[in-house]
């Protein structure tokens, strides 16, 4: 089976991508599965349940959050109620969400994503090896495909999370520095990595926000607002091959989309 993992979608402008290209990349590289990480998808900060219904909408089958997961406090019943969405798993018990989800491919198979938050230049959150192998033991074990989405900054912490996993789960791909990231492998057991996979949103900017409002507040201090920028829109994430009887990834492969080719991706969509 192949799963396509989109990087930190940004603002309305990566939403709107995500929604003109993945039904045409899900018939182009016959995908069984999307996962996409939608922390930052309104306004550059958060997800509305009415976000979250159009990225579903526009065929992506699960949403990985991060840092910025609880921005928008309208989301919280859809994180308690909706099965498609996780927080992340070392957040307390106690915070709104699901610490895994349990989504279907299209050919039928359960597959369990997992999202995990790292503590390098991080805000303070609980121990993301502990959660990971708290939330690890309790998917069932015939449940092989496992998906896993570190939002972490360090690029440390990210192969240590990679080689902590390594042979126990699919895959382990970084989201939240919004760079793509050129070390896409294969670990020995049979667990894909990549530090990050990029942004799906405004390439023109600053990490998806304004360069002109950055660079004055950076400069001046002068508080300014950081708006979304609008230009040099791109997808951004990595396609992992996996073996659905064992859960082990077969290959990886970095994908970008620019907007240049949108509309040769829109004339595939069924």
């Amino acid at each position: 089976m192949r799963i396509l993992h989109i990087g930190d979608i940004v603002g309305k402008v990566g939403r709107d991508i995500v929604r003109d290209v993945v039904p045409g990349l899900r018939e182009k590289y016959n995908l069984s599965l999307v996962v996409a990480n939608a922390e930052n998808a309104c306004g550059g900060s958060g997800l509305t349940p009415a976000a979250h219904r159009e990225l579903i909408d526009a065929r992506v089958d699960c949403i990985t959050m991060g840092d910025h997961i609880y921005r928008r406090k309208e989301l919280n019943k859809t994180l308690e109620s909706q099965p498609n969405i996780v927080k992340p798993a070392n957040y307390p018990a106690s915070a709104p969400g699901k610490d895994f989800a349990i989504v279907q491919s299209k050919e039928g198979l359960r597959v369990a994503v997992i999202s995990v938050m790292g503590r390098v230049f991080m805000r303070p959150v609980d121990c993301p090896w502990t959660a990971i192998d708290r939330v690890l033991s309790q998917i069932p074990s015939d449940i092989k495909v496992r998906c896993v989405d570190f939002h972490a900054e360090a690029t440390s912490d990210k192969q240590l999370m990679g080689r902590h996993l390594d042979g126990r789960v699919s895959y382990c791909l970084g989201t939240h520095t919004h760079v793509a990231t050129a070390d896409e492998q294969i670990f020995p057991r049979g667990t894909a990595f990549m530090c990050d996979v990029g942004m799906t949103g405004p390439h023109e900017s600053i990490i998806g926000r304004r360069i002109d409002r950055v660079l004055e507040t950076t400069v001046t201090f002068r508080p300014t607002l950081f708006d979304v920028a609008k230009d040099d829109v791109r997808l951004n994430g990595a396609i992992v091959d996996v073996d659905p009887q064992t859960g082990k990834a077969t290959a990886i492969e970095r994908l970008q989309v620019r907007e240049n080719e949108v509309k040769d991706l829109k004339l595939q969509r069924p």
